[in-house]
């Protein structure tokens, strides 16, 4: 139990800026850290569901309670996962042959495609969020798919390849207790049993896209960087993010057009 707790703790302070326990870093404090991921989607989730209580009571205006949905998630996270959307986006952009792209990948300078498509990722995140109704339901959704992202995440750091032997990825991987597969994959279920309790059209569209785009990621990481890494998980988890919630509120117009 003090494993799984200390993983816990390693992966709040990894993958989100909230304060937690130090926690030494070391390989049997690894072993359930990826397994954690989706907690910190659980906790953006209840940030989200604070912010609804404190617009809804003050009458917010909808700018306002776009501009929180928008940037908690953000904040929450400390940025971590954008980090690796920067550095991805900027190789992918580059056009370069596979091994200049691999070196664009791990430049810790940020480059103009990565300011380019930052700039356009939460300018497209803000007006998805202007559209989001403020329910109970629908932010309850959009919390969701902050945890199904990182859930996705966790699952391709684990099961796909890796490039290379080193990375902070390749220690996660390497640490990883043997079940921590099978906890990532009811994680995934889950997930995907509660779009479709609160959305059935949404949340169906939300897994089948879901099923695609992790294959989709594999085919890149491999063809364009040799396997999956930390920057390129990240990546997985910032764009999952916003093509799910583009998906569920694309459905709820059409539901609510149609029906």
């Amino acid at each position: 139990m003090k494993t799984v707790f200390n993983s816990i703790f390693m992966a709040f302070s990894m993958f989100s800026a909230l304060p937690v326990p130090m926690t030494e870093w070391k390989k049997e404090n690894m072993k359930y850290m990826l397994c954690a991921l989706p907690l910190v989607g659980l906790t953006i989730t209840a940030a989200l569901l604070l912010w609804y209580w404190i617009c809804t009571a003050l009458d917010m205006g909808v700018f306002m309670y776009a501009a929180g949905v928008t940037l908690i998630p953000l904040a929450v996270s400390g940025g971590i996962h954008m980090d690796g959307f920067c550095d991805t986006v900027d190789a992918l952009s580059s056009r370069a042959p596979a091994e200049k792209k691999r070196e664009i990948l791990k430049d810790p300078r940020a480059g103009a495609f990565a300011i380019i498509f930052t700039a356009a990722y939460f300018v497209a995140r803000f007006a998805l969020c202007t559209e989001l109704e403020p329910d109970i339901s629908a932010i309850l959704f959009a919390g969701l798919i902050h945890t199904a992202a990182r859930a996705e995440g966790a699952f391709a750091g684990l099961l796909f390849p890796a490039s290379g032997s080193g990375g902070l990825l390749f220690s996660f991987k390497d640490a990883a207790a043997a079940p921590a597969a099978a906890i990532i994959a009811v994680w995934l279920v889950l997930c995907a049993a509660a779009a479709l309790i609160l959305a059935p059209m949404g949340g169906t569209l939300c897994i089948i896209l879901s099923a695609l785009r992790l294959w989709r990621i594999r085919v890149m990481s491999q063809r364009e960087f040799g396997g999956m890494s930390g920057d390129i998980a990240g990546y997985t988890i910032s764009l999952g993010e916003l093509v799910l919630l583009f998906v569920y509120i694309l459905s709820e117009k059409a539901v609510a057009i149609c029906f």
